[in-house]
């Protein structure tokens, strides 16, 4: 796995602890969604598995962070339990961080197939489809961008680094604007942070407890 610099290590703790803060203050359920640290095992056993069944190692950077968050785990909101359409973990604009094991799921070649990310040396870290996942955003060296199964499989860096992604997060919910990362803008319902459009809002029963942020 390539070695981060302890610049960069500080940089993405940083942009962490104080996007956590933000959630322990003002989404508490949220902030309960997450897991403690991968441990070493976990870390090193993705970073095998991908340099043996697609020759490259693990993001350095990915692996930072999973040393200060092994995933999310959606946490029991009452008034979430006949609907179920607010995740807790999904506090990202992204969706949920997916842990080690989760990742290397979509990006793992099925047994005597071709590698259907045509060798991109990514490893996704993000999506809105638990189920699947079937998109959501990669990590690698040149950046945090978007992949997906269903189209071209890798698009361009759209953030310079976990780190760069993280940090304009906490802006866009410390500054604004609101729609800094897209349409999609914050607002809290249930103690979570969930993205969501106001003008084509993906909530149900939940939409008229939203409040957006800004």
């Amino acid at each position: 796995m390539p070695v981060q610099s302890h610049d960069e290590a500080e940089r993405l703790a940083a942009a962490w602890q104080a996007l956590t803060a933000w959630l322990a203050q003002h989404a508490p359920t949220s902030y309960a969604s997450l897991l403690p640290p991968a441990t070493e095992e976990e870390i090193a056993t993705a970073d095998s598995q991908l340099m043996r069944h697609v020759g490259y190692g693990l993001p350095a950077e990915l692996g930072a962070l999973w040393r200060l968050c092994g995933g999310v785990e959606h946490q029991y909101i009452e008034e979430n339990e006949d609907a179920g359409e607010v995740g807790s973990g999904a506090f990202l604009p992204g969706g949920v961080i997916l842990s080690p094991a989760e990742a290397l799921g979509p990006r793992l070649p099925q047994h005597g197939q071709r590698d259907g990310w045509g060798g991109a040396q990514v490893v996704p870290w993000l999506t809105r489809d638990e189920a699947g996942p079937l998109s959501g955003h990669y990590a690698g060296a040149g950046g945090v961008g978007r992949w997906s199964n269903m189209d071209e499989p890798v698009g361009e860096p759209s953030y310079p680094s976990i780190a760069a992604y993280v940090e304009t997060v906490h802006r866009t919910l410390t500054e604004g604007p609101a729609d800094l990362m897209g349409d999609d803008v914050p607002g809290l319902v249930w103690g979570c942070l969930i993205w969501d459009n106001p003008e084509f809002s993906a909530l149900d029963d939940a939409a008229e407890h939203w409040t957006p942020i800004h």
